[in-house]
C-alpha cells in the first residue's frame, strides 16, 4: 500500500511549468482573464514562484507567486488551482507551503486580494485589512495619462 499524498507542493522555480500556468490563470481566474503569455511570463520571472503537482506524473496543478523584496512586505497573487481538481485539498498544501517559505523570512505584512476564497486564506492567519490603512491604488489607466509638469521651482 502505497502512503504517500497524491500531490507535492516545490519551490522549484525550474518546475514551473509556465505553458500550463498561464492556461490555468487567464482561462480559469476571473482576476486575469486572457492575460497574455508574455506579461505571465514576466510576472513569474519577477516574482518567486510556487507549484504543486502530481506525485506520478509531474504534472502542475497548482500555482502561487509572491511578490517580494524579501525583507518586509509581500504580496501573494495569482493563486490557482485546476478547477477539475478543487476540492482535494490542493489550494490547502499550496498556501500552506507559501506560508512556510514567507515565515522564513519574518515579513512585517503579507497581502493578497480574493473576491471568493476568505476561507481558506483566514486558516493560514488573514484577516480583513483594518481601516487605520488607508491603501489606496494607481490603476492602469493612470499609467497613459501624463502627469502634470512639476511647477518651475517646486520640489520634486
Amino acid at each position: 500500500m502505497n502512503d504517500d499524498p497524491p500531490y507535492e507542493f516545490s519551490t522549484d522555480p525550474a518546475r514551473i511549468d509556465a505553458e500550463r500556468v498561464h492556461e490555468l490563470v487567464s482561462r480559469h481566474t476571473y482576476w486575469a482573464k486572457d492575460r497574455p503569455r508574455d506579461v505571465m511570463d514576466a510576472a513569474i520571472a519577477g516574482s518567486r514562484p510556487y507549484g504543486v503537482y502530481r506525485r506520478d506524473s509531474g504534472e502542475q496543478v497548482g500555482f502561487a507567486r509572491v511578490v517580494t523584496d524579501g525583507a518586509t512586505f509581500a504580496w501573494l497573487a495569482d493563486v490557482i488551482v485546476d478547477p477539475d481538481l478543487r476540492g482535494q485539498g490542493i489550494g490547502k498544501l499550496l498556501v500552506a507551503g507559501v506560508v512556510a517559505e514567507l515565515d522564513q523570512l519574518g515579513l512585517r505584512r503579507t497581502i493578497l486580494a480574493t473576491a471568493d476564497a476568505h476561507g481558506l486564506y483566514e486558516r493560514f492567519g488573514w484577516t480583513p485589512v483594518t481601516e487605520e490603512y488607508k491603501w489606496m491604488e494607481r490603476p492602469a489607466s493612470a499609467a497613459r495619462t501624463p502627469a502634470p509638469a512639476p511647477a518651475p521651482g517646486a520640489a520634486t
